[in-house]
This record gives C-alpha cells, structure tokens and sequence, in this order.
C-alpha cells in the first residue's frame, strides 16, 4: 500500500468511539474527574511583519491589510508573556496545581526565563510547533522538519524533550505519522472528539490520543463568546458540574485551555483563581499534567484500542 493509501487508512473517521459505555478511569484516588491545565504559550511565535512574514496575525481594525504591520496586535501579544504568563505562574502555584504549558519552540527561545521557570515550578511542556503555524497545507518533509526543530529547540531551552504535541487548529493528515516517525512522543492532544484518551493505530503502532477541547477554552474571549469572566468561571463551573456528576459512575476528564495574553489579564485570571477553588473544594478531583494522565492511562488501560476489524470496515480501499 502507497504512504498516502496507508495515511488515508489510518485516519478514517471513527464516530463510534467508546459506543457509550467508555472505561472505568481508575484515576489516582478514585478520582471521580481529572482536570488538565493547559496554557498555550504562543506570544513572539506568531505570524509578524516584523520577522519577515508576509502577512501578519489578524486583529486590531478590520480595514488594515494583514500585510502593514500593526504595533497594536504585536504588543497585544507581548503582553502574554510579559506579564500575563507570570500571573498565570501565580495563579498555579497559589492553587498548589501543576500543568501543561503547550508552547511553540520560537515563542520560548525570545523568553529563555520563562522556559526554566515553566520547569522549575514542575509544570510540563508539549510541543505547540516551531512556530504557531498551520500545518495542515505543509509537504510531509516539510512539517517532518518543524517537528524536529521544535523538538531540539524546546529540549535546549527547558532541559527536556517534550512528550506530547498539540498542533494550531489541528493536524495535518500525516502529522501522527510523523510524531510516531519521530519517536519520543507518549501522546498527541490533536483531537476533539472525546471526555477521555483512548489508543488509535499508527502502523500497527500503539499511540496514544488525549484529547483536546475548545468547550473550556479561552480564545472564546477574543470570538464573543465570553464577555465578562464571570461567563468563562460560570462556564468552567457548570462544565465541572456536569463531568462531575457523571464521574459518580464513570470517571471523566476536563480540559481547560489558556493564553497568557487572554487569561494572563487580572479580571480573567481571578476568574481562572476562582474556578480552580471551586473545584478543589470537592472531594476526589485530580488535577494533573497531561504527561501524568498519559503514563496512568497506558498503566491502567492498555486495552483501550479499538479492533481493527473497525477499521478494515470503514476502509474504502477495501470495498
């Protein structure tokens, strides 16, 4: 079989998942939910004018071409990691959580101290690309590059490889090919399509899908969907509530996503302070990384792979 048949093979649709019956998630504990932290650290990654990109990212006045340069949008974003990145750093560690800082190689090589500061209070880092770039259109050889080069670049400025992957938007159609390609990958987080990891089948290789979710996610300030925090803390609460009802019977797992430029800001991040008390306050939740849920998952739930004969059914190439 070509690489493009056996790509197309491996990332056949699969809208059954767990058929309504997932696993028992014997999470630390008998945790009846798991909460994961992620912070994208992008700020200084993005598209600019300013680093020789023909066009920039999109904000600030909508008749103002992508390709002048905006000072406004640029600072916007060096916002973050001047002083949003460090609050949110507060916010954790006066909440005594540790979490997933998903960061682009580029955005920590302009900000060294915030890479050993990530490391030191503990938390992890997966890889977010060598820039926050789409891969989606890239050549295979192409992102095989960018996936190498965020790899060394993010091992030299943390201390540590990274173990998981989280592509803009989403992946491209040989991204987990190529992260299984790479090696040294225990996860990937792109995807959106479940309440808990599960293993796919990468060439008869194992690998392991946590996914990601944009429910819980704060780039919803920046499209309208949130105006005050209150409707992003009320959000988080009634999403914890929900999960944590159905936690009574069958475990789950919540995904909260950040930006220091968008949640780094002090209303938003007390809104953030305020959700993560609330749910501490009730017994049986576990508040990890998502390296940590990754090695409990392949400890506890091996089995979790769904049979090929699921596959080998849906494949066109085999009617």
């Amino acid at each position: 079989m070509s690489e493009s048949l056996q790509e197309s093979a491996a990332l056949l649709r699969d809208v059954v998942g767990y058929e309504g019956d997932p696993p028992q998630a014997a999470w630390p504990g008998r945790a009846r939910i798991a909460i994961s932290v992620v912070v994208n650290y992008e700020e200084g990654a993005e598209r600019s004018i300013a680093d020789g990109d023909e066009t920039r990212e999109p904000g600030g006045p909508t008749e103002k071409p992508l390709t002048f340069r905006d000072l406004g949008v640029e600072t916007h974003f060096e916002y973050g990691s001047r002083a949003g990145f460090w609050r949110l750093l507060d916010v954790l560690e006066e909440a005594g959580i540790t979490a997933t800082f998903s960061a682009c190689a580029v955005a920590l090589e302009r900000n060294p101290d915030a890479a050993r500061e990530i490391r030191r209070r503990g938390h992890e880092v997966m890889g977010h690309g060598w820039r926050w770039e789409d891969v989606t259109s890239m050549a295979p050889d192409e992102e095989r590059d960018r996936i190498r080069k965020a790899v060394a670049s993010l091992a030299s400025t943390t201390g540590e490889r990274p173990a998981g992957w989280l592509c803009r938007r989403g992946p491209s159609e040989h991204t987990r090919r190529l992260l299984v390609e790479a090696g040294g990958f225990v996860y990937d987080s792109d995807a959106y399509n479940d309440d808990l990891p599960y293993f796919t089948l990468v060439n008869d290789h194992r690998h392991l899908v946590i996914p990601y979710s944009m429910a819980n996610d704060d780039s919803k300030y920046d499209w309208g969907a949130f105006g005050s925090p209150v409707h992003f803390e009320t959000h988080l609460k009634s999403g914890f509530d929900w999960l944590y009802k159905e936690g009574a019977s069958r475990p789950r797992l919540m995904t909260v996503g950040l930006r220091p430029r968008i949640s780094g800001h002090p209303a938003r991040a007390q809104a953030l302070a305020n959700f993560i008390a609330y749910a501490k306050s009730f017994p049986d939740v576990w508040f990890a990384r998502r390296i940590d849920i990754a090695h409990h998952w392949i400890a506890h739930h091996p089995d979790t792979v769904l049979p090929k004969t699921r596959y080998a059914r849906l494949d066109p190439t085999a009617r």
